[in-house]
């Protein structure tokens, strides 16, 4: 079982990643003054708030907030867990990450038992998936199997692209492969590969069916999607949630999209394992399957990270039309001028597998071409819920593109829908559409004026200190600071022995090894803190940092004194310190 990351790791990782060329590679960043911009990726907006500096080795977006460092990015941008964006991190640097060991000797010996016992689960569902695809050409079942497949379409090269494979129809396929002990029948159980019996040996989950590997985002294996070859039910069988797979926030086929299909400008999500693989096998490699939900507002955000075109391509049916509703209101907070969101219905009885086998791949990219924006969507489903033949119909109209025109951040769609409705039902529309979503952007401007911290000498200090960690040198000895009672000195001490531990030390890395701590987001905000002092005044606006803090100390150490010696409540140790504080005051 692995251990913790050593914090010296995360240091030299952190000090191995320029943020800017890891940022450059998934946005796209413009040179803008010392630093670097874009749109924010994890907002829409108009003009670039996004701002990355390289000296700071950290980035903020001045519209909604957002910021930290190499690792916190990758976590937001990728959505991925510390462990996972370190790992992230570290196969972009091409090193190995490394893990450390309880010290406990007993608890050592208690983990080197369970690690020869237990396996990595990404390396589990790596070999059960291969176990799978082994199964699907050496099995009793293996020519129905093909056969099957080749009556679908599929060619043995599309196949083996999406790693597709057979599960036997059997009660201890996998378990009987990789469930030799209690703790690797326990993991396949947590791992949705098996199911718990009354009592009894678990057995396999997966049984007489052709399986689908779903991958994450690095092609890792974190789950199944079996298909029956009869007219059996389920018709699909979909792994359950694990604690690495999260079916709301991953896409069939994206991995194997990004990874086969040339210059990807748009995403066409369809419903099935099947689609997306037949539409792979008609030269058309760029769908994606919601994995039985409907698309997520996380689906959306790694569809739109991912390219600037998205097509929805649903049954023309009440159950189809309302899974597009749902993702276009997912959509809506993320929709930013240069991006699009489209939606195509097909025919009763129609899917993307057999349109494609029917039509081919020049009719079906056809009705992607034409597929209905977003705007017009919203239009027709709200005019077909009122009377637009009475005034009534009319407001009613209006009143209900409001709460949908509220999630939309301002773009040119945003003002285009407004306008046409405008067009369509009169200036007065227009008037009470824009005053009512402006009125809610004014106070959303108010709350965040409203939140700017308080600037303190301290405060001030610590900001200084994490842009430029070589002012540590200013300060001989760090025990001056220990006898001052004002908040946050402790932080500011800690921070100066990090500092002259670590001479090399960056800001990025000084917040990084708080981020556990409810300290971690404070550093954060100073160190994005526009305080415009310059890199050459920087050491002489410490030094008068510090000194204000040490006679905001004194003035009031004196005063606490002063008031006690009024009362009477001086002791003889006291008496002598507030003597030596008048003294060095006159």
């Amino acid at each position: 079982m692995a251990g913790l990351i050593p914090r010296q790791f995360i240091d030299d990782l952190l000090a191995r990643t320029d943020i800017v060329d890891l940022i450059d590679a998934k946005v796209g960043l413009k040179k803008a003054g010392k630093n670097y911009q874009a749109c924010c990726p994890f907002h829409s907006e108009k003009s670039p708030s996004f701002t990355v500096s390289r000296d700071k080795q950290f980035y903020h977006c001045f519209g909604c907030g957002a910021h930290g460092n190499a690792i916190s990015f990758i976590m937001e941008y990728e959505r991925l867990e510390f462990v996972d964006a370190i790992e992230e991190i570290a196969s972009i640097a091409g090193v190995e990450v490394e893990r450390e060991q309880n010290t406990s000797p007993e608890q050592q010996r208690k983990q080197a038992k369970m690690h020869a016992q237990k396996q990595d689960d990404y390396q589990v569902m790596g070999n059960i998936a291969r176990y799978y695809q082994h199964t699907l050409k050496h099995h009793t079942d293996s020519k129905t199997v093909i056969e099957y497949l080749k009556g679908r379409g599929l060619s043995g090269e599309v196949v083996k692209k999406f790693g597709i494979g057979y599960a036997p129809d059997s009660w201890d396929g996998v378990m009987g492969q990789f469930g030799q002990s209690q703790l690797l029948s326990a993991q396949l159980v947590e791992l949705g590969m098996a199911i718990q019996g009354d009592n009894k040996r678990p057995y396999d989950r997966f049984r007489g069916r052709v399986m689908f590997p779903i991958t994450d985002k690095r092609g890792r294996v974190i789950g199944f999607g079996g298909r029956v070859l009869s007219d059996g039910t389920p018709k699909y069988l979909n792994s359950p949630e694990t604690r690495i797979y999260h079916k709301g926030q991953e896409l069939y086929g994206l991995y194997e999209a990004k990874k086969y299909a040339k210059d990807l400008q748009r995403l066409v999500v369809v419903e099935g394992y099947m689609d997306v693989v037949a539409l792979a096998q008609h030269d058309i490699p760029y769908a994606v399957a919601s994995l039985g939900t409907s698309t997520t507002i996380e689906q959306l955000q790694t569809l739109f990270r991912t390219v600037k075109e998205v097509v929805c391509c649903y049954d023309g049916d009440r159950a189809g039309r309302d899974a597009a509703w749902r993702a276009m209101e997912n959509a809506l907070p993320l929709i930013r001028d240069g991006y699009s969101l489209k939606f195509v219905f097909l025919p009763d009885g129609e899917d993307p597998d057999t349109l494609v086998r029917q039509q081919g791949k020049d009719a079906f990219e056809k009705i992607i071409d034409n597929a209905k924006p977003l705007s017009q969507f919203i239009f027709e489903h709200l005019l077909s819920a009122v009377d637009m033949n009475s005034a009534e119909g009319k407001a009613a109209l209006i009143e209900k593109f409001q709460p949908y025109l509220a999630k939309m951040p301002d773009s040119v769609l945003k003002d285009s829908i407004i306008t046409d409705l405008a067009n369509k039902f009169g200036l007065g529309s227009e008037q009470q559409l824009r005053k009512l979503t402006q009125a809610k952007s004014k106070s959303s401007n108010k709350n965040k004026k409203d939140a700017k911290n308080k600037v303190t000498p301290v405060r001030l200090a610590i900001a200084l200190l994490l842009e430029h960690p070589h002012l540590e040198g200013v300060l001989e000895d760090f025990s001056v600071l220990d006898t001052i009672e004002l908040p946050g000195i402790h932080i500011l001490r800690k921070l100066l022995e990090q500092c002259r531990a670590n001479p090399e030390c960056t800001g990025a890395q000084l917040v990084e090894s708080w981020r556990d701590s409810d300290i971690g987001p404070v550093l954060s905000k100073l160190l994005i803190w526009e305080h415009h002092i310059e890199k050459d005044a920087a050491e002489g606006v410490f030094i008068d940092t510090l000194d204000k803090i040490l006679n905001t100390f004194v003035e009031q150490r004196t005063e606490i004194l002063l008031q006690k010696a009024r009362l009477g409540q001086l002791n003889s140790q006291e008496k002598q310190e507030l003597q030596s504080l008048l003294n060095a005051q006159s």
